[in-house]
């Protein structure tokens, strides 16, 4: 279902799908674990795909990506999305642990995922060998 409701149709084929959809129900199940209502899964999947966006549309840097996540995070001035977080949604413990899943799943492994949506990589050809 995750699969489908993120539009990714080649995951079983595709290397950049099956991570995307990875990353997704990663985050989906995380949330889960913390207990958060319906709508803070709902917020804290939006800020996923902000940050994701972030880096695969916008090619934001790291430091320009976190600046953005806590501009949506803390609601401080306009952030260049309008899917960024509602401050009213997660308690500062919350927001605290949001961050650090945050900076374990996709800031630590930036290069990954910049190398993920932006080199360009020979398509394997796959047989009946």
């Amino acid at each position: 279902k995750m699969a489908e409701f993120l539009n990714l149709t080649q995951v079983n084929t595709s290397l950049k799908e099956t991570i995307l959809f990875d990353y997704y129900t990663a985050g989906f199940w995380w949330a889960k674990e913390m207990n958060f209502s319906l709508n803070q899964i709902s917020g804290f999947m939006g800020l996923l795909n902000f940050a994701l966006e972030n880096l695969s549309s916008k090619r934001m840097t790291l430091g320009e990506n976190v600046k953005e996540l806590e501009k949506a995070v803390t609601g401080i001035g306009d952030t260049e999305s309008e899917e960024g977080g509602d401050l009213n949604l997660f308690n500062i413990d919350q927001g605290k642990a949001i961050i650090d899943f945050l900076f374990s799943s996709l800031f630590q492994h930036y290069i990954a995922f910049e190398y993920l949506f932006h080199i360009r990589r020979e398509e394997p050809v796959i047989n009946n060998e």
